[in-house]
């Protein structure tokens, strides 16, 4: 299945990308794409639905707004220099281990809001990656039964501000977790439909492509990452894990580019669909 969520910010609706149908609101269904729902087997429930009921679900207008693919999670992890390209651009080590972070879930939004550079914030950077979010509760879980923890795969563009990451004493989670931070989506697509192991990723700053890799090329693979995680804290359902950018980060550039108001980012996933942003300047 391909999950989305649509409608106006905090008030999203459930709907489904279903192929030669479109787009279809499944608000019908009840229940809204969060812990509870991926806690109890929403997933499997959900399909079985649509089989009875989807002739008479209404189809989501054109210009409705689309959210974040899930309600906001418990937590958003995140992991720094995962692909080896990305390292050597940053001058950086190739890690032994996963090097983790926490954005805050405050930073999540729609994969087609703008994104709003904080207040002193002039270094604002761009990272496509792709993320999980988690099905079932997850604690000390082997790898070799990782991927039964997934629900499914989505996109998400890591923002980050590198004066406030690099220039504020040091902490990734400063630069990183500003409001809009963290678009998510625009489709949550369960594990049956995409293969994680070979996922090609791209980004563009105004029609020029920035990043462009594989997660072939991942250092630490999802099925690692998620019980390399769940060493260190319970993963909830709905929790998300984004699993790291390739190299072509605006700061790596000589001389470094960061975005600007009126900037358009645009990136996509094989099968995971395409999201864009544009850049503004905070709110007054």
């Amino acid at each position: 299945m391909k999950l989305l969520r649509f409608g106006p910010v905090g008030a999203e609706r459930p709907g489904l990308l279903v192929e030669g149908e479109g787009r279809i609101d499944v608000s019908g269904f009840g229940e809204d794409y969060d812990e509870g729902f991926f806690a109890s087997g929403g997933l499997t429930r959900l399909m079985r639905w649509y089989e009875q009921n989807g002739a008479r679900c209404p189809r989501i207008g054109a210009d409705e707004r689309i959210g974040p693919p899930i309600r906001r999670p418990s937590k958003i992890v995140c992991v720094g220099r995962n692909y080896r390209g990305h390292a050597r651009e940053t001058g950086a080590e190739v890690p032994s281990e996963p090097l983790l972070f926490l954005k805050a879930t405050t930073a999540l939004c729609g994969p087609y809001d703008n994104v709003r550079r904080p207040r002193g914030g002039e270094k604002l950077d761009y990272e496509v990656e792709l993320a999980l979010v988690v099905g079932r509760r997850a604690q000390n879980v082997r790898e070799q039964d990782a991927l039964d923890y997934v629900a499914g795969f989505t996109l998400m563009n890591d923002y980050t501000d590198r004066g406030f990451q690099r220039e504020r004493g040091g902490q990734w989670t400063k630069g990183k977790s500003a409001d809009t931070f963290a678009p998510l989506g625009p489709l949550l697509v369960t594990t049956e439909q995409v293969s994680h192991a070979d996922i090609s990723l791209w980004l563009t700053v105004n029609g020029e492509v920035r990043q462009s890799a594989s997660t072939r090329e991942m250092i630490f693979s999802v099925p690692y990452l998620l019980s390399y995680v769940s060493q260190f804290m319970t993963l909830l359902p709905g929790d998300v894990i984004s699993t790291g950018t390739p190299e072509g980060v605006g700061s790596a550039r000589n001389p470094p580019t960061f975005l600007l108001p009126g900037d358009v980012v645009e990136y996509g996933a094989d099968a995971l669909g395409q999201a864009r942003q544009q850049v503004v300047d905070p709110r007054i």
